[in-house]
C-alpha cells in the first residue's frame, strides 16, 4: 500500500482550516449582528415590512333645516414629483419641457409666476427629491385634472414621477355664515375644532378601513381587510336665509354705532328650534366677523330684560297686581344708602306709576322697590321664584363654551345670618345686575312666554341620516310645562305688547304686525375694576317675539358698545324690527293677483332686463303687454330687452345686451338682472343703492381684462 501524498494532505488541511475560519467568521458576524447591531437591523426590517394601511372614510355632511349643505367633505390633493423616476431619459426631457410645464402651472395658479415655479421645481430636481411638492398647498380635482395634462406629468408614475395624495377637505358652501355654530376642522387634520363639528364628531366622523399589501406575481396588490364606514349626516335647525338676514342687520347697526360685539338669536316658538345664531365681533382691522360664540358663552349681567322675570315672580306670588302703583319720585331714590336712578332722572322722573307702566318705561325704581319691599325679609322666596321661571335652567346646549346662568342664592351661617348677601343685593339683582345670564337663556325665557308658558330646550340638530334614511331623531324637549300661573302669564304678555306699542320698545315694532318684548341697557363691569374704570361699556338688548297674537318666532339682539350713550330700545330695537320684518315678509305666501288694484289706472314702471319674466308678472296682474317675439321662438329661460310704457300697454322689445368679454349696457335694469349680465360677461359686479341702475363705472362695450369690477349705482 502506497503512502499518501504529502501535497494532498497539505491541501486538505488548508481547505479545512479555510472552511473553519469562514464558519467562525460567519458565526461571529451573526453574533455581532444579533447583539451589537440588533437595534439597527430591527429598524431596517421595520421600514421594509409592509404594514397595514388605513383607508380614509368620508366625513358626514351638516345640513340646514331645508337640506342645504352647510359643511361637506370634498377631495383635495397634494401633488408631488419623484425626480429619481425615469432616469436620464426623463431628466433630458425635463430640461426640454420645463418652460411649458411652468407656463401651464401659472395658467392653473395665476397667483404664482412661471419663473417662481421654475425656480421651485429646479431646486427639487437638484436635490433629487422623491416626494417633492409641486405646489405647497392642496389642489381641487379640477386643478389636478389640468395638471395631469401637462408634459411629463401626463406620463406613468414610474417614468414621469408625478403622483398625488388624496385628502378629505371640509368645505362650507355658505362661507362664514354661522361659522362658530356650524364649527370647523383643524387644517390638514381630520379632527373637529369647535361648533357642531365637535359636538357631533362621533356621528360625523365614521371609522377608517384597513388594508395591507400582498405580493402576487412579483407585484404588490392591496388587500382590503376592513371597509371604511362613512360618517352620518346631521340635519340642523338652522335656516341660512334667516341667518343671512340677521347677520346683515346686526353688522349694519354695529357699524352705525361703532359697536364691539353683536349677537342675535332667532328661535321657533313651538319647537325651540334655533333658526339663526349670529356672533359678530370687531377685529383689529375694524371689520366684523365671527370669532367666538358669544350667544352661548357670554356671562354678562342682562340688565333690564331681566325685569320681566322679577315682575313675573311678584305677580305669581300675589304680592302685587297690575293696579299696584309705585311712587318713583323725581327719578332718584335711596335704596339702602345707594342711589337708584331711572333713565329719565334728569328730566324729573315718572312720579307715581302702575305696574304695567313700570315695565313700559323700564323704571329701575319701580321694579327694585317692589322686590325689595316685599322680599327684603325673605330673599330666599324671591330667588326661588326666579328659579321657578326657568331662567336659570341648564339648557344643555350642544356647543362648547356654553355656560348655564349663574344666579346667586342666599347663603347663611350656623347662626342663620346671610354671608353672601347685602342690603343692596336684592334691589340691584331685580333689575338685572349681580346675575350672569347668557343670551341663549334669555331668549329661551321669552320664547316660553310666547309659547303660553311652556319652556322648550333650544334645539340645533333635528336628526341623523345615513344615505338619506333617518337613523336617529332629536325631538323637541320640554324643559318646563309652565313657568308661571296662566293668569300671571296673560298679564305679562299684555305688558310686553304694551312695551312695544306705547313704551320704550317702539323702535322694535312693525306697522304690519304686532310685536312684544322688553328693552335692556346695562353697564358692563370690568372685573375687579368695576363699572367706572376708563371708558364705560354697555350691553344694549331687546328680547321678544312676533307676531304677538300668534307667536311664531322669538328673538334676542344684544350689542356691546363703548359708552356714553346707550339705549336698548333705540339700538337693539331697530335690529330686532329688521329681522322680524324680513322673516315675516319671507313667510308671506300671497297670490300675485292679490296685488292688483282695480281702482288704479297707471301702468307699472317696468325695468329693462329679463322681459320674459316681466311679461309673466304683467299677465298675472292682468296688464296687457306687447312684445316683438313669440314664446315659441324663444328657447332660453330669459329674454333680454327693453321695457317702455305705451298706450294702455307695456311694450317689451327684445335686444341683445350681452356677450362674453364685453361689458353690457345695464342702465335701467334692476340689481338682479344687472349683476347677472355683468358677471356672465366675465367681470365682477358691485352694487350701491337700490331701485334701478342709473350709472355704471365701466361703459357698455368696454373690453374686460382680468380683475375688472363694474360698480353699478341704483336709484
Amino acid at each position: 500500500m502506497s503512502k499518501p501524498d504529502n501535497n494532498i494532505i497539505s491541501r486538505y488541511v488548508f481547505i479545512s482550516v479555510l472552511f473553519t475560519v469562514a464558519v467562525l467568521l460567519i458565526l461571529g458576524k451573526a453574533l455581532y449582528t444579533m447583539t451589537a447591531k440588533r437595534d439597527y437591523w430591527e429598524k431596517v426590517a421595520e421600514k421594509k415590512t409592509l404594514k397595514n394601511q388605513t383607508i380614509p372614510q368620508r366625513r358626514g355632511n351638516i345640513l340646514s333645516s331645508e337640506g342645504a349643505l352647510l359643511a361637506s367633505s370634498l377631495p383635495e390633493y397634494g401633488v408631488f414629483m419623484d425626480f429619481e423616476a425615469g432616469g436620464e431619459k426623463k431628466d433630458s426631457l425635463w430640461q426640454e419641457k420645463l418652460d411649458s410645464i411652468c407656463m401651464g402651472l401659472h395658467e392653473i395658479f395665476p397667483d404664482i409666476s412661471a419663473e417662481e415655479f421654475a425656480q421651485h421645481l429646479e431646486q427639487g430636481r437638484k436635490e433629487k427629491k422623491r416626494h417633492y411638492p409641486i405646489i405647497k398647498r392642496r389642489v381641487s380635482y379640477t386643478q389636478l385634472t389640468e395638471i395631469k395634462r401637462l408634459p411629463i406629468f401626463n406620463m406613468p408614475k414610474y417614468f414621469g414621477g408625478f403622483h398625488e395624495e388624496a385628502n378629505n377637505a371640509r368645505s362650507n358652501p355658505f362661507g362664514l355664515l354661522a361659522s362658530k355654530t356650524i364649527g370647523d376642522m383643524y387644517r390638514g387634520k381630520d379632527s373637529a375644532r369647535l361648533g357642531l363639528e365637535l359636538s357631533f364628531d362621533s356621528v360625523l366622523s365614521g371609522s377608517p378601513g384597513l388594508k395591507h399589501n400582498k405580493k402576487v406575481l412579483n407585484e404588490m396588490v392591496p388587500v382590503i381587510d376592513r371597509e371604511p364606514v362613512d360618517g352620518d349626516d346631521i340635519v340642523t335647525t338652522l335656516d341660512m336665509k334667516i341667518q343671512d338676514l340677521a347677520e346683515k342687520a346686526v353688522v349694519e347697526e354695529l357699524k352705525e354705532i361703532d359697536g364691539d360685539v353683536g349677537v342675535a338669536i332667532v328661535m321657533e316658538v313651538a319647537t325651540g328650534d334655533i333658526k339663526a345664531m349670529v356672533n359678530m365681533e370687531k377685529t383689529s382691522s375694524g371689520a366684523y366677523m365671527e370669532l367666538q360664540n358669544h350667544a352661548v358663552s357670554d356671562m354678562l349681567e342682562p340688565g333690564s330684560v331681566f325685569k320681566t322675570v322679577s315682575m313675573m315672580v311678584a305677580l305669581d306670588d300675589g304680592v302685587v297686581d297690575t293696579t299696584y302703583r309705585v311712587d318713583t319720585g323725581n327719578g332718584v331714590r335711596k335704596m339702602h344708602g345707594a342711589d337708584m336712578r331711572d333713565h329719565n332722572w334728569r328730566k324729573g322722573g315718572y312720579g307715581t306709576i302702575s305696574v304695567p307702566k313700570i315695565l313700559q318705561v323700564s323704571s329701575n325704581i319701580g321694579v327694585s322697590y317692589i322686590i325689595d319691599h316685599f322680599y327684603e325679609k325673605d330673599p330666599d322666596k324671591y330667588v326661588q321664584g326666579v328659579y321657578r321661571t326657568g331662567i336659570a335652567e341648564d339648557l344643555k346646549v350642544p356647543l362648547q363654551n356654553y355656560h348655564k346662568p349663574s344666579i346667586r342664592r342666599p347663603e347663611r351661617n350656623s347662626r342663620g345670618q346671610l354671608t353672601n348677601w347685602y342690603k343692596t343685593t336684592l334691589p340691584w339683582m331685580s333689575i338685572g345686575y349681580e346675575t350672569m345670564v347668557p343670551p341663549i337663556s334669555t331668549v329661551t325665557f321669552y320664547n316660553a312666554i310666547a309659547n303660553n308658558g311652556r319652556m322648550m330646550r333650544p334645539r340645533l340638530v333635528k336628526r341623523v341620516e345615513r344615505a338619506g334614511k333617518v337613523i336617529k331623531e332629536y325631538p323637541p324637549v320640554v324643559v318646563r310645562e309652565q313657568i308661571c300661573k296662566p293668569t300671571t302669564l296673560s298679564k305679562i304678555q299684555t305688558m310686553l305688547r304694551q312695551v312695544v306699542s306705547i313704551g320704550l320698545g317702539k323702535k322694535a315694532g312693525s306697522p304690519t304686525f304686532p310685536v312684544s318684548g322688553k328693552t335692556g341697557t346695562a353697564q358692563i363691569a370690568k372685573g375687579k375694576k368695576g363699572y367706572h374704570s376708563g371708558t364705560m361699556h354697555y350691553l344694549v338688548s331687546f328680547a321678544g317675539y312676533f307676531p304677538s297674537d300668534q307667536p311664531k318666532y322669538s328673538c334676542i339682539v344684544c350689542i356691546q358698545k363703548p359708552g356714553p350713550s346707550a339705549s336698548g330700545g333705540g339700538m337693539a330695537g331697530p335690529v330686532f324690527r329688521k329681522i322680524a320684518e324680513g322673516i315675516m315678509a319671507r313667510d308671506l305666501r300671497l297670490s300675485a293677483t292679490d296685488a292688483k288694484d282695480d281702482e288704479s289706472s297707471p301702468l307699472p314702471d317696468v325695468k329693462n332686463g329679463d322681459i320674459k319674466a316681466a311679461q309673466f308678472v304683467l299677465s298675472k296682474y292682468g296688464i296687457e303687454s306687447w312684445s316683438d317675439w313669440q314664446k315659441d321662438d324663444v328657447n332660453d329661460n330669459m329674454v333680454w330687452g327693453l321695457a317702455s310704457i305705451g298706450q294702455q300697454k307695456v311694450n317689451l322689445t327684445k335686444k341683445e345686451v350681452s356677450s362674453y368679454g364685453v361689458i353690457p349696457d345695464v342702465n335701467g335694469m334692476g340689481a338682479r338682472d344687472a349683476v347677472y349680465l355683468i358677471e356672465a360677461s366675465g367681470a365682477k359686479a358691485r352694487v350701491e343703492g337700490r331701485g334701478r341702475v342709473v350709472t355704471q363705472s365701466l361703459p357698455a362695450g368696454h373690453r374686460i381684462v382680468r380683475g375688472d369690477t363694474c360698480t353699478i349705482r341704483l336709484r
